[in-house]
């Protein structure tokens, strides 16, 4: 087995090289001077069972574009097996036509990422189940609930909290967690009216002097997350706290946290933690290198990876 860091998550790459006890494989992965990708590959892979971490997150084009251009590397380097190890899929939300003449962008990234030569993906908490039937390929959806469980339990001994849900579509991933640790759940009833931009409507569920943790995959701008907090002080909620997979905090969602109802939001290290999300008092990070390395070592060893979440 040999593991692969492309240049979006390399502390990442590096904790799961570390856990697994093996170094990552040597390669150069640069650009030319017109921001053309090459990548060259300076150990032998010929029958080699080989994992490339790469997240595409911020900056989306140039991450995925390093990841296909690897991938075509390790292919026409007679790589026995090729697993993409994508902690976050860029492209995710980009699920089904919106409107009219509008793209379905993640099966068109998961084509490219199949021609490009993977024969398997791994990924966590992909936006929506659908997209695992968007490839032809064998895909293991990893699971951020274990991690976040175990967090939970060890901050909220005691207390009583429930389990949140920012909206309808989040129930099933906010109902694992809750089931985990015995919680009651809520749901937040929201209408958005445009990307990023939402109302909350209704809160289902007793949340009325009561800790409320969200759960969610994604935050990008904050609004959605914010607007949800400050309707559970307003229901009643003693204090709110999130759990949230992926930290993309793009515009100014840093600002809007720090400067929101949450007492704590945390995320895990599927996308490196930006410097301001570093010096944010209520931003924390914890790692699913872990998860992760396991879940490589048992698709490497032909075992089953979805006894990790059972």
């Amino acid at each position: 087995m040999k593991i692969i860091a492309c240049n979006s998550n390399l502390p990442l790459a590096e904790s799961i090289s570390s856990y697994l006890g093996l170094a990552l494989t040597s390669a150069s992965i640069r650009r030319f001077s017109d921001m053309e990708i090459f990548v060259e590959i300076h150990e032998n892979v010929r029958g080699e069972d080989v994992f490339v971490v790469q997240s595409t997150c911020f900056p989306t084009n140039d991450n995925l574009m390093e990841l296909l251009v690897t991938l075509d590397a390790l292919r026409r380097g007679s790589a026995k097996r090729i697993t993409a190890v994508v902690p976050y899929f860029g492209y995710a939300r980009q699920d089904r036509k919106s409107g009219p003449r509008t793209p379905i962008s993640a099966k068109l990234v998961a084509n490219l990422i199949t021609i490009a030569g993977a024969n398997r993906i791994v990924t966590l908490d992909l936006h929506s189940g659908q997209i695992q039937g968007f490839f032809d390929i064998p895909l293991d959806n990893l699971y951020a609930a274990p991690v976040f469980t175990e967090n939970i339990i060890r901050c909220f001994s005691n207390e009583d909290i429930v389990i949140v849900s920012p909206d309808v579509g989040g129930v099933m991933r906010a109902r694992s967690i809750a089931k985990r640790i015995d919680a009651d759940l809520a749901i937040i009833d929201k209408r958005r009216e445009r990307a990023g931009v939402s109302e909350v409507m209704n809160i289902i569920g007793n949340v009325n002097n009561r800790r409320c943790i969200l759960i969610d995959d994604i935050v990008d701008s904050g609004c959605t997350l914010c607007t949800g907090a400050e309707a559970l002080i307003a229901a009643g909620a003693t204090s709110v706290f999130a759990y949230v997979t992926h930290g993309v905090f793009s515009d100014n969602a840093v600002d809007r946290i720090t400067n929101s109802s949450f007492e704590s939001l945390v995320t895990t290290d599927s996308i490196p933690a930006t410097a301001s999300s570093k010096q944010a008092y209520n931003i924390n990070q914890i790692s699913i290198a872990p998860l992760m390395a396991e879940s490589i070592r048992r698709i490497s060893e032909n075992r089953s990876v979805s006894s990790l979440f059972g």
